[in-house]
C-alpha cells in the first residue's frame, strides 16, 4: 500500500475514561463506552462471528442508538504481536492496531461505502434521512492493558484545519484514511448539533474485534 501523506507527530495529553464514562456520547465527543458481556466469546471462527455475534451486535446497536436499521458491513480482528506495527506498509500480515490518529471516512468515502453494501434501489430513499457509520469495538479475552484504544473528543478539534483528506492506495482499491465502545465514523446530520465522526488510534498486546455498521433513522 502506498499513500500521498507524510505523518507529524505531536504531543497530546491522554486521559483514562473510566470513571467519567457518561461524559462521552455518540452526539457529544463521537464516542460512547457500553457495559456489554457479548454471548459469542470465541471470535477464531468468520462464519461464527457472522452467525452468532452478528445478529447480538445489531440489536444492540439498535438499543443503544434508537435506530431504525441497522446493517453490519464487515468486521476486522486484530491480535497484536510484539514485531508486527501497523504502518500500513504490509498487507499481508495479520490486521494490527493502528499507531496514527485517523478517520476511516470523509463525507465521499461514506457516500461510497453505501452504495457499495446497501442495495442500489434503496439509496435514493436512505440517503433522503439521516444515517451513521459506526465502529462497534470490543475486546477479546482480556482488557486491553497494552495498546488501548485512543479517542479524540469531537469537540477538541477542528474539522477544517486539523483534518486532513488523503489517499490510501491498495493493489485493488482506493482508501481514504481520516468493556464495547461504539466509535462515530460518520454522520449524514451535519448542522453543528452533533458530533460528526471519532479520530482514534492505539497505544503501546491487546486482542480486539470492530464491527463497521451502517445505522439507519426514520
Amino acid at each position: 500500500m502506498t499513500s500521498n501523506f507524510v505523518l507529524d507527530v505531536h504531543d497530546v495529553e491522554i486521559q483514562n475514561l473510566r470513571g467519567t464514562e457518561a461524559t462521552a456520547t455518540l452526539d457529544t465527543t463521537g464516542s460512547q463506552l457500553y457495559k456489554h458481556a457479548a454471548k459469542h466469546t470465541a471470535f477464531t471462527s468468520d462464519a461464527e462471528i457472522k452467525e452468532e455475534y452478528y445478529p447480538e451486535s445489531i440489536e444492540l446497536l439498535r438499543r443503544i442508538t434508537g435506530a431504525s436499521r441497522v446493517v453490519l458491513c464487515d468486521h476486522t480482528i486484530r491480535r497484536c504481536k510484539v514485531s508486527a506495527i501497523d504502518d500500513g506498509t504490509d498487507t499481508a500480515k495479520p490486521a494490527q492496531p493502528a499507531t496514527q490518529a485517523h478517520i476511516d471516512q470523509t463525507n465521499a468515502a461514506a457516500l461510497a461505502r453505501l452504495r457499495l453494501h446497501m442495495p442500489t434501489e434503496e439509496v435514493p430513499e436512505l440517503l433522503k434521512h439521516r444515517f451513521q457509520i459506526i465502529n462497534l469495538w470490543h475486546p477479546i479475552s482480556h482488557p486491553a492493558h497494552d495498546r488501548p484504544l485512543a479517542l479524540c473528543d469531537y469537540r477538541t478539534f477542528d474539522g477544517q484545519k486539523d483534518v486532513l483528506p488523503v489517499a490510501l492506495i491498495f493493489p485493488d482499491r482506493e482508501g481514504e484514511a481520516f468493556a464495547l465502545i461504539l466509535i462515530k465514523f460518520y454522520d449524514s446530520l451535519q448542522d453543528g448539533s452533533v458530533a460528526l465522526y471519532t479520530p482514534h488510534t492505539a497505544r503501546p498486546f491487546r486482542e480486539s474485534i470492530e464491527l463497521r455498521a451502517f445505522v439507519f433513522y426514520d
